[in-house]
């Protein structure tokens, strides 16, 4: 099992939900559905939102993963179920992991354009997305829908919109997304916990299942 998609995925939990300041629609809780791409997988993940967590579920191989973080960006654990293999761990990333995860996260400055297009049923508008070594991505933001504010990465945090087509990026790895749709309710049980079942762990100890 490859470590390194797990990195990618995390950069997407980040992303999965964003803050628009002036929106037609207001969610307070609900799911997001998206896909992108692993290892040159296309893969569907669903992105589960409150006003205080993220859970991101999706399906690798034999292997069900689900990202878990918060949105004051204080926590964030992975879980991966493997039936096949009977493995059920759960990694849970540490004060200092978490603050290199974020010191690795891109700088953006931001610069509007005036093209715009259709995505998922959204309205969307190009916005121009710049790091810090000049380099250059489209971001197709919206204006109508806004999630909780707390669900928001810090990246994209001033691109004025929420994002539905993008790039995410976790620790030098990077995906493109495109949200296909947003609904409103209430998540399955247990959707933000690590239950019993599940043996908790580091992410070295991930990583070191993973094969590095």
């Amino acid at each position: 099992m490859n470590i390194k998609f797990f990195n990618v995925a995390l950069g997407i939990a980040l992303t999965a939900a964003t803050l628009s300041a002036s929106a037609q629609k207001t969610y307070t809780q609900g799911v997001i559905s998206l896909t992108t791409d692993m290892r040159g997988q296309p893969v569907e993940a669903k992105g589960y939102f409150t006003a205080d967590s993220l859970a991101l579920a999706f399906t690798q191989g034999p292997a069900s993963i689900k990202i878990l973080k918060n949105t004051k960006n204080t926590y964030v654990a992975i879980l991966v179920d493997v039936p096949v293999a009977s493995i059920k761990k759960a990694a849970i990333a540490s004060p200092a992991e978490i603050e290199e995860m974020q010191s690795q996260d891109p700088k953006f400055t931001f610069a509007p354009t005036t093209e715009t297009k259709q995505i998922s049923g959204f309205n969307c508008k190009k916005v121009i997305a710049t790091d810090a070594k000049g380099a250059k991505f489209d971001v197709w933001i919206t204006n109508d829908v806004t999630l909780p504010a707390g669900a928001i990465a810090s990246y994209y945090a001033n691109v004025g919109g929420t994002p539905i087509q993008y790039t995410s990026f976790s620790q030098g790895q990077s995906a493109n997304v495109t949200v296909t749709g947003i609904a409103e309710g209430k998540a399955p049980a247990n959707t933000f916990t690590i239950t019993s079942d599940f043996e908790k762990i580091t992410l070295d100890d991930l990583k070191a299942l993973g094969g590095g």
